[in-house]
């Protein structure tokens, strides 16, 4: 019976983060500075990349198949995790390298800011949820700033007048409610999520307000645009993360799962 249900959760997780991804860009951070620690910055790239990469430490506390560090489906998860790795490598490496010749630095840094305005709806609905009632308004200033002085969101003059973002998404608002993470997945095209994240990303999903205008269309030319601009921006520093650990899979699980409590937790 419990290999039925592990079946059952797997393929209904599988199948949300594939409709997911191919509709909606994946939540991301607040907004950071390109100069940030290599190890930070690996931790918090994990939601915008097809291969992620790790902060070298695991998480604290955890251990293989308990707790926090669940992953019972490790064959699945290696293999896509590999395949991603490839398509990472051979594809959107290239094109963020392309993409950095091109595109010049300014230009990069208003797509990205414009890309974490549209998510606002996202981080309101989130923080309402789990009654952070200041960083929900903070979210609504942030919003009537930005689209206005700042060109539609081009520019985040909000950040500069001390209204910092803070970002949060559904899977968060979960674990804030108690519930726990569930087993570790890695799907194809996507991050790495636990079950209740991917359901996490789903309910997201929902908030896109270019997802009204343009089922589908806007989804994918935000997870697009975002995935190829951030990985433009830390070419250098990637390439020095993925050098200092030796079981790439093992630390992308563990630093993702870490990130993950420490958002709940704070």
């Amino acid at each position: 019976m419990r290999t039925q249900d592990t079946r059952s959760w797997l393929s209904v997780i599988i199948v949300t983060g594939l409709v997911a991804g191919a509709a909606v860009a994946v939540s991301t951070p607040a907004a950071a500075e390109p100069s940030r620690d290599p190890s930070d910055v690996a931790v918090s790239m994990q939601n915008r990349s097809f291969a992620t990469y790790p902060s070298a430490e695991a998480a604290p506390g955890t251990e293989e198949g308990t707790g926090e560090d669940y992953d019972p489906w490790e064959p699945f998860n290696q293999r896509t995790f590999a395949l991603n790795y490839g398509l990472d490598r051979h594809i959107v490496k290239p094109v963020a390298k392309a993409w950095n010749k091109v595109v010049p630095a300014p230009v990069q840094r208003a797509l990205k800011d414009a890309l974490h305005n549209v998510n606002t709806p996202k981080r309101f609905a989130n923080s309402l949820l789990q009654g952070k009632v200041t960083n929900a308004a903070r979210e609504v200033g942030r919003l009537v700033i930005n689209s206005t002085l700042g060109i539609g969101g081009l520019l985040d003059i909000a950040a500069r007048a001390g209204l910092e973002s803070r970002d949060t998404d559904f899977g968060q608002t979960l674990g804030v409610w108690g519930i726990g993470p569930g087993p570790y997945l890695v799907v194809p095209f996507m991050p790495p999520v636990t079950v209740r994240d991917g359901i996490g990303v789903a309910i997201d999903s929902l908030m896109n307000p270019l997802s009204l205008v343009a089922p589908g269309v806007a989804g994918i030319g935000m997870t697009a645009g975002k995935t190829v601009n951030e990985r433009a921006e830390n070419l250098q520093t990637f390439e020095d993360v993925e050098d200092s650990v030796l079981d790439l899979y093992s630390a992308v699980r563990n630093g993702y799962l870490q990130r993950r409590q420490k958002a709940i937790r704070e």
